[in-house]
């Protein structure tokens, strides 16, 4: 039944997507949805790129394991959202197709083509554990092995994207965000009434639950889940692709102050589901504790609440895989392909390189599953990978003119740098869980910290920019 109810609701999905495709004519519908987006789209292709398997299976098995103060996970994009607010006009005013396109506009060449591959690094990590969600999720509604659900999950996401692009991506994902929303929301009313009401399910709860920080270390813990969510958020390669896709500036702005009212909301009740399935469920393990979202749907909810619940996960693991997917690609065609392979390529060239790419991303990700323990791994090491490589020359770009190009370079290439060597020597020295350390330390810090002292010292012992590159992004 669940299975079905699935399959169903992906069927839309690809029903609407063929009807909605005869309208992507050009590369500018493929990329940016012709730049005609509303406010009332974005909201919810906004929620439905970032709330994924990270939110989905990460949060939800963080929030199993060390109750609320998971949310410290969500708490730094909520953070990183606010920021973009006030910048979201001047990201649409530019009406670029790409992050690496900001990034070129300020810095030059080099950085582009560094941003690019950081975004295909980190993407094609975020798109491999929407395809491991989508493996744990039919293995429990059908039975199916993870590692075949995964490559069954892989094809379908990449046909769906290479077919859609944008404009079916962008209006599909308000389906996806209202099942998501309904879904996760019945859930929680339901686990609380059947607890006896709130006080009674708070009651059940274990002290450490309900505390600020529960059994995380504010330093270890919970700043190693605050920061990179945050720092990613910043440099989201989706969001700025999504941003560039809006029919004008006031409806940017007004989308991402919607997008973070339902964002609290959305990741709060995920978090929550995991909270209180905990006393469903006793005594998983941490990988077990993962799918707390879909044990709760197929063995704790009523059917038909576990229906809406089981849909409304598999609208979140599609819908940000079908995002993370298609970022990449434009990043590879616009900043790569065309300049450097192919710069007289036609429109109809264009479409189907980036189709192309998609298959290709997909298949690479699919093959790095191998290398993470956790959904929540993986999240967390993608999340530094942009985090720290890309976001400090990023914000600097918006906010400091005094930044130079070499500064931002050499940024960029400091922040990725020891990111992998952090990451590296943690795994060769041993190093297990959600955030790797080395000597005790998470990722994030250093790869933070010296990407924004490189940015600050370099551009301060180098000349300063030009008028031209001052003013390259008003």
């Amino acid at each position: 039944m669940f299975l079905t109810a699935i399959l169903i609701y992906l069927g839309m999905l690809v029903a609407f997507s063929v009807w909605q495709s005869r309208s992507t004519k050009t590369s500018d519908d493929f990329l940016v949805a012709g730049r005609s987006l509303p406010a009332r789209v974005l909201v919810f292709t906004l929620l439905a790129t970032w709330i994924g398997s990270g939110s989905l299976f990460g949060g939800a098995g963080l929030g199993y394991r060390a109750g609320f103060a998971a949310l410290w996970q969500p708490a730094g994009a909520w953070a990183g959202i606010l920021l973009i607010y006030f910048l979201a006009p001047r990201v649409r005013r530019i009406a670029k197709y790409t992050l690496p396109d900001i990034l070129q506009l300020r810095y030059g060449n080099a950085a582009r083509i560094l941003g690019t591959l950081t975004i295909v690094i980190a993407y094609t990590t975020i798109a491999a554990y929407q395809f491991r969600g989508g493996g744990r999720l039919l293995n429990l509604v059908a039975g199916i092995d993870v590692t075949q659900g995964a490559f069954i999950t892989m094809m379908f996401c990449v046909a769906f994207t290479a077919m859609a692009g944008m404009m079916s991506v962008a209006y599909l994902d308000v389906g996806n965000g209202v099942m998501m929303l309904v879904g996760v929301g019945a859930a929680v009313v339901f686990l609380i009434l059947n607890a006896g009401g709130p006080v009674p399910a708070f009651e059940a709860l274990r002290p450490d639950q309900v505390a600020l920080f529960g059994t995380l270390d504010p330093w270890r813990d919970a700043g190693a889940i605050f920061l990179p969510t945050m720092l990613l958020l910043m440099g989201e390669a989706n969001m700025y692709q999504k941003l560039f896709s809006a029919k004008d500036e006031g409806a940017a702005k007004r989308a991402v102050a919607g997008w973070i009212l339902v964002t609290i909301v959305v990741e709060t009740l995920i978090i929550s589901v995991g909270v209180f399935g905990s006393t469903l469920f006793p005594n998983l393990t941490a990988g077990e504790s993962e799918a707390i979202v879909l044990q709760v749907a197929v063995s704790g909810l009523p059917t038909v609440l576990g229906l809406m619940l089981v849909c409304g996960a598999g609208a979140i693991i599609v819908s940000t895989a079908n995002s993370f997917l298609l970022a990449p690609a434009s990043a590879l065609m616009r900043d790569v392909y065309l300049p450097y392979v192919n710069p007289n390529a036609t429109d109809r060239q264009v479409l189907f390189a980036t189709r192309a790419m998609v298959v290709v991303l997909g298949v690479a990700g699919f093959t790095a599953l191998g290398y993470f323990a956790t959904i929540l791994e993986m999240a967390l090491w993608a999340y530094t990978m942009i985090g720290a490589g890309l976001t400090p020359a990023l914000l600097a770009a918006f906010l400091w003119p005094r930044v130079t190009r070499l500064g931002g370079v050499s940024s960029i290439v400091v922040g990725m740098g020891t990111t992998l060597a952090w990451e590296i020597l943690a795994r060769l020295r041993g190093g297990e869980g959600e955030a790797l350390y080395l000597w005790g330390i998470p990722t994030i810090y250093p790869a933070l910290v010296l990407a924004v002292v490189t940015l600050v010292a370099v551009s301060l012992m180098t000349p300063p920019p030009s008028e031209a590159d001052r003013t390259a992004i008003k």
